[in-house]
Parts: structure tokens; sequence; C-alpha cells
């Protein structure tokens, strides 16, 4: 049974990157046939892998259809968000108490790294590294079940979230809202971390509410 797991367990990596990377669409079919073909896989561990990614929200079955991308509404990704608000504002406290020297050191040049791409313009390499800073709190957190949650409510969101990075503007008013999250962190001040991430997530979720309305 564990040989199985292992076996499977890369095809589920796999289809679950090519749905975060919009290479499925939502209410894309996910024919067993053809991902079995693209992704060297038996029908079996495809099946199983569909079956995960079901659990996960990111696929849903449909009853005489088989598998499709689950769509998320923009409603949701409003509640993902809420969720996120409690769950980050923890694991960037958590931080805050444990943060080593080193890993100071990483998020002030992680910071840095973003003050130059919204000063370039770089937005793509800007959503890249506020990816990148979410997935270090966490780490550094230590909070592994937290963690988890976190990644799967992100691959849920993951589309509300880029469109909302690639909005004119947007990195300059989530640029200052990051740099306080990794202020309060570094300076071991866990209410303050906590804080900020609440303030970052409840922009985010007038944002995305004000998306709708556009």
């Amino acid at each position: 049974m564990a040989e199985q797991a292992e076996a499977e367990k890369p095809v589920v990596d796999a289809i679950r990157e090519a749905i975060i990377r919009g290479e499925f669409v939502p209410n894309q079919r996910l024919v067993e046939a053809d991902l079995s073909a693209q992704f060297d896989a038996s029908r079996a561990n495809i099946r199983i892998a569909l079956l995960e990614l079901t659990n996960e929200g990111l696929v849903e079955r449909v009853q005489n259809r088989g598998a499709r991308v689950r769509a998320v509404s923009l409603e949701e990704a409003i509640e993902i968000s809420e969720v996120r608000m409690v769950v980050e504002g923890l694991c960037a406290e958590k931080a805050a108490e444990r943060i080593s020297e080193e890993e100071i050191r990483e998020l002030q040049a992680l910071g840095e790294a973003m003050r130059k791409a919204v000063a370039s313009g770089d937005v793509v390499g800007y959503s890249g590294l506020n990816q990148e800073l979410h997935r270090r709190v966490r780490e550094i957190s230590g909070q592994h079940t937290a963690g988890q949650v976190l990644e799967r409510l992100r691959a849920q969101s993951v589309r509300h979230q880029f469109r909302l990075a690639m909005r004119p503007g947007r990195p300059s008013v989530s640029l200052p809202e990051h740099l306080a999250i990794i202020d309060a962190i570094c300076a071991h001040d866990g209410a303050a971390a906590s804080a900020a991430v609440r303030t970052h997530l409840s922009s985010v979720i007038g944002a995305l509410r004000e998306s709708e309305q556009a």
C-alpha cells in the first residue's frame, strides 16, 4: 500500500501544479485516458490522483460526466482570504517568536527584492516574490498543520490571486503591507506581525470585492 502511495504521488503533484499554473482551466473536463497519456501514468493512479485532488477542492466529480477542474467563485475566494487572515496571522506570530538571525537577513533580502521589482515594474517577478514570502513565513513558523491548510487554500484561490496581482497599481499597494509583515517578524513582535497579516489580507479582500464591481 505504501509503495502504491509513493507511485501515485508524483502524478498528484503534476496534475495539481498543472491546475495551479492554469494549464487546465475552470470547468475543463479531466479525462482519465488523456491524463494517463500526458503524465505517463496508469489509469488506476490517475483515478487515485483525481480523488485526492477532489478532497483538496481542486477537482469535482460530475454525475455521468466524470471529473473536471472546480471553478472557485469570487465569493469563495473572499471566504478563503478570511480564513487565511486567521491562520496566516498565527503563522506570522509564531515566525516572530522563532526566527533566527539568518532567517531575518533572508526576509529582509526578500523585502528588498520586492521593492526593486515594484520600482522596475516587474509585476510577474513581484508576484513570485510575494508567494515566496508567504511560503517562508509559514516555514519559519514551524506550524506544519497550518502550513498544509494554507497550501491547500492557496491552490484553490491562486487564479484570483494572480489576476489581482496583475491589476495596475496593486503591487504598490501591497508592497508596504508585505514590508510591515517582514519588519514585525524580524523585530520578534508577534502581535504586530499578526496584525500586519490581517491588514494585508483585509486589503486583498477589499481589492477582490472591487474587482467584482469593475
